[in-house]
């Protein structure tokens, strides 16, 4: 549905986006995830037409999309701000697109139901905008965008004006809905959580050059670098050394942890003899209680901090021989203590959760 080829843009100097090449698929929901500043927004702007390329391509739908103005491609935007207009009904709002359209009224106001009932508004056409609560807005800004029938939804970070149970609320509601109405939306967020609940694919970006493409749980278990590691969720790093490597199976000396091997697809760009980075999860490391056996393989270590959530508790555990502690999470279940500060603990861990970087 979208292809960017080799796609800059610069303001001045500054080079925002920066030799960018992806696609795209129709019916998907893919995400922009970055930090501030990396050029997520103003990729999604060059879709909706709102921003100029310097070079390379942008392509809708196999068109190439230089020449077409932002008013007709076939794409609609949901603002971070919503844009609902205070003074108008719900349904003046939703049906704010049509004002230009051919049909007749009773058309007009079949389209307007039918987009309200989508989002879950039925029944509110009449009743003020500036009434509604937050998440009530954001799904009138969805069904004013979505009463075009675009083919792309453009959505910039829709939900970070709501609180944590909305938004949550909120994700559900509009992978639900991409799935229903079946066309491609494409989300610009900075929130991980968020991209990896909803996303079909994910592009994580560093100043205007995209890190890494894929799914979410290869993002999540095979970050492709430690930036990438890094920004999504919480992940451990320990210094190693690469020793050996043959038959795709690496050896590798990892601080706190010894000498272990994993494979190849582990460890992307491993070089023999230098020095590296281990990273893994804190939920693959298993905290061991009184004299539980480990799985595979354990080392010693002592608690430094302790950290309560009620389903869950995270402890920093400094293991042996590693100067800063590393973050483990335990799920609370019955039975099963909380360690105090200061307590020497086994930790178990396994040698298929390590990913190495360069």
């Amino acid at each position: 549905m979208i292809e960017f080829r080799d796609v800059n843009k610069y303001y001045g100097e500054y080079h925002a986006l920066r030799g960018i090449s992806a696609t795209i698929r129709a019916g998907e929901f893919f995400s922009l995830l970055g930090p501030s500043g990396c050029g997520k927004t103003t990729l999604l702007r060059t879709i909706a037409g709102f921003e100029d390329i310097s070079s390379g391509a942008v392509l809708i739908d196999g068109r190439d999309a230089t020449e077409i103005p932002a008013n007709k491609r076939p794409t609609n935007m949901v603002f971070q701000s919503y844009a609902i207009f205070p003074h108008m009904s719900v349904a003046q709002n939703v049906a704010f697109g049509l004002r230009r359209d051919p049909g007749s009224k009773a058309e007009k106001a079949a389209r307007v139901e039918e987009a309200l009932a989508m989002v879950g508004l039925k029944g509110y056409g009449d009743r003020a905008a500036h009434a509604l609560s937050g998440g009530q807005r954001q799904r009138v800004a969805l069904a004013r965008a979505l009463i075009l029938k675009p083919k792309v939804l453009l959505l910039d970070e829709p939900l970070s004006a709501l609180d944590k149970k909305m938004r949550e609320h909120m994700q559900v509601e509009l992978i639900k809905l991409q799935r229903q109405v079946g066309i491609t939306f494409i989300l610009v967020t900075h929130d991980q959580e968020e991209a990896l609940v909803m996303s079909d694919r994910i592009a994580v970006m560093f100043e205007g050059r995209i890190a890494q493409l894929a799914d979410p749980e290869t993002l999540y278990r095979r970050p492709a670098t430690k930036d990438v590691a890094n920004f999504i969720g919480v992940m451990n790093f320990l210094p190693a050394e690469v020793v050996t490597e043959a038959a795709g199976r690496i050896a590798v000396d990892v601080q706190g942890l010894g000498r272990t091997e994993i494979a190849a697809d582990q460890a992307p760009g491993a070089v023999t003899g230098e020095p590296a980075t281990v990273g893994f999860r804190p939920e693959t490391l298993t905290i061991l209680y009184d004299g539980q056996a480990a799985p595979e393989r354990e080392t010693p270590g002592s608690v430094e901090e302790v950290v309560y959530y009620g389903d869950m508790t995270y402890y920093d555990v400094r293991l042996d021989g590693v100067d800063k502690p590393v973050r483990i999470s335990m799920r609370n279940t019955p039975g099963r203590p909380v360690l105090d500060i200061g307590t020497r603990t086994r930790v178990a861990w396994s040698p298929t959760a390590l990913v190495l970087f360069r």
